[in-house]
């Protein structure tokens, strides 16, 4: 109300603080008291592009009917007229004044409505984003009076109170002002989490029936774990205090786009070239990485890969495999972050997540011709994909003696350096569903369906040096029938109570259906480094399944079914099966 040029927006942000001060048991009292608090921050977003098109009556007209007089009305809206006007001096000239109609509407031609609804496609945005973090203090030694402040030593601080999520310098800070235990027999645990959500979706019309729903997501969720404590390294000396067992881990999930690669050729026993370009991406990526790290000093291998970061290394690994998988070029690709600065900080936040949509078309009855054929022609086309590195810990021999925010410790072993993240697995799943589809209803009650959906699953396993796949190929052809009002047979005439209408037909339904499907389903495990390939799994499998249903009244419904599913394993250990079920169901109400 107080902004009606922004109605067409609705904005809410949120914040949410809490804080808790638990003395220590009064055994222990040296061991200090616990200190926990928490923020929550959230903002959703929604902007009405068509509510805010409708403040243009330019715009307004692109989705009203065409009308030959308005041209006109366009055109002749401004008029001329001439009158007389007295200057001071008292002398009369004739002037000519403009007069405008202001409720002439404007008028657009047919090529501007189709230009103008392409420039205004965008109708609706959403975004949110939502952030949840807490902190758990062990060892405070200090006590606490209103809103939680002890207001003479003015600790723990109003930011701690109001949510702020401390760092290693905000820990190294307050153990300077002498609020965190001596105590060398204190071992608990400093403690944090973190979770993030973001979501956008939006819509658009660039055509009349033709809608376009975009979705992008992200989540991020991280915890962090430490003893911070007072100790002492060389016998009374030298005390201090230090921060032992830093622990990470969390997970990653984004919304994302990787088909370029999914409708190449595949065989599940034999190396696809796109897990051959993965091989081959790794030299590149060790490159990258080795001329980026400074404790590599520049030394190359014999086989051309950076000191430290080989064809096992996991930074090595996970962009390679995204940079094959998606298309994307290799040294373009982003790299892991190797450091861990603070509670927010993502290893992943190269990886940015990409829409997914879903498409839906029902205007082919609106062509001459056509509505006299179909009631409804709808066209459905979708895809959704998404990468995850769940279940990813830092690695307690990480080391950066120099602080450069890259590995420095080389493990032997590996021959590979340390990194700060360990992941296990990245995951890559997307599917088409469907790729195309279409739904159509005929004005002779005849019902037509078909899809054809396709989907990938890629698994690649960072301790065995694995990629699962699988591969799935789906079609679905679908038809029916529905008839109301049926004869009796051998003209048998209905009683009298029956025949309301006296045309001896009963004021029933029946639907006949139809539907075919195959499905081809296949598993496949690749190595790295080795030129065989293997199907694990899977199977082709052919399915029909004709129904009648049969609606005597609103009360009483007979259906018919039969169903037969035909399996058929790529491996052999897996026998064929066939399925069959077929029945029928009698259902009647009693309801009043």
């Amino acid at each position: 109300n107080f902004m009606p040029l922004l109605d067409w927006t609705t904005v809410n942000l949120k914040y949410q603080a809490a804080y808790r001060w638990i003395g220590a048991s009064r055994l222990a009292v040296n061991l200090g008291n616990f200190l926990e608090n928490g923020q929550q921050k959230e903002a959703t977003m929604q902007f009405d592009f068509t509510r805010l098109y409708q403040k243009s009556k330019l715009l307004k007209q692109l989705d009203a009917p065409s009308n030959p007089d308005d041209r006109e009305k366009w055109r002749n809206r401004i008029t001329k007229v001439k009158d007389s006007v007295t200057l001071k001096s008292g002398k009369r000239v004739l002037r000519t004044r403009r007069i405008v109609d202001k409720s002439a509407v404007p008028y657009v031609s047919t090529g501007g409505k189709v230009l103008g609804k392409l420039l205004t496609s965008l109708k609706q945005v959403n975004f949110s984003i939502a952030e949840v973090a807490n902190t758990r203090l062990p060892g405070y030694t200090d006590s606490t009076h209103a809103l939680g402040q002890n207001w003479q030593s003015m600790q723990p601080g109003f930011d701690f109170i109001m949510g702020y999520q401390p760092d290693t310098n905000w820990l190294n800070k307050k153990a300077r002002e002498g609020v965190i235990t001596f105590d060398t027999a204190f071992n608990s645990m400093f403690q944090q989490n973190y979770d993030q959500r973001l979501t956008l979706s939006a819509q658009l019309e660039p055509i009349r029936d033709l809608t376009i729903t975009l979705n992008l997501s992200k989540t991020f969720n991280k915890n962090y774990s430490e003893t911070f404590r007072y100790i002492d390294t060389s016998g009374g000396t030298n005390r201090k205090f230090m921060h032992l067992n830093p622990y990470a881990g969390g997970g990653f999930d984004v919304s994302y786009i990787a088909f370029k690669t999914l409708f190449g050729k595949f065989d599940p026993n034999r190396v696809s070239a796109t897990f051959k370009e993965f091989e081959n991406n790794r030299i590149i990526l060790s490159q990258r990485l080795g001329q980026l790290n400074p404790y590599t000093n520049g030394q190359v291998g014999a086989d051309g890969y950076y000191y430290g970061y080989g064809k096992y290394a996991v930074d090595v690994l996970i962009p390679s495999f995204i940079a094959a998988y998606t298309g994307q070029s290799p040294h373009k690709v982003g790299l892991i972050k190797q450091s861990n600065p603070n509670l927010k900080s993502n290893p992943f936040k190269a990886i940015m997540p990409k829409p997914n949509w879903k498409l839906d078309y029902s205007g082919l009855t609106r062509i001459k011709g056509l509505d006299k054929i179909f009631n409804s022609f709808n066209i459905t086309h979708g895809y959704n994909g998404n990468l995850s590195m769940n279940g990813f810990t830092s690695a307690l021999l990480y080391q950066d003696v120099s602080q450069y925010g890259y590995p420095s410790f080389y493990d032997t072993i590996s021959n590979n350096f340390v990194p700060y993240f360990l992941v296990p697995n990245v995951t890559i799943q997307e599917a088409f569903s469907p790729l195309i589809g279409f739904d159509a209803m005929l004005t002779n009650q005849l019902q037509a369906k078909f899809e054809y959906s396709k989907s990938r699953q890629l698994s690649l396993s960072l301790y065995d040096f694995q990629l699962s796949e699988v591969r799935t190929t789906e079609f679905i052809i679908g038809a029916g029938y529905r008839k109301r009002g049926l004869k009796l047979l051998g003209g048998l005439k209905l009683p009298k109570f029956l025949d309301k209408d006296g045309t001896g037909k009963l004021d029933n339904e029946i639907n006949f259906r139809i539907d075919f499907r195959i499905r081809d389903n296949v598993n496949a495990n690749s190595r790295l480094d080795q030129d065989n390939n293997f199907a694990t799994g899977g199977s082709k499998e052919v399915t029909i399944s004709p129904t009648i249903d049969y609606f005597l009244n609103n009360r009483i419904n007979i259906k018919l079914y039969y169903d037969q599913r035909k399996v058929t394993p790529y491996i052999s250990s897996s026998a064929p099966t066939t399925n069959t079920r077929a029945g029928v169901q009698i259902r009647i109400s009693l309801a009043q």
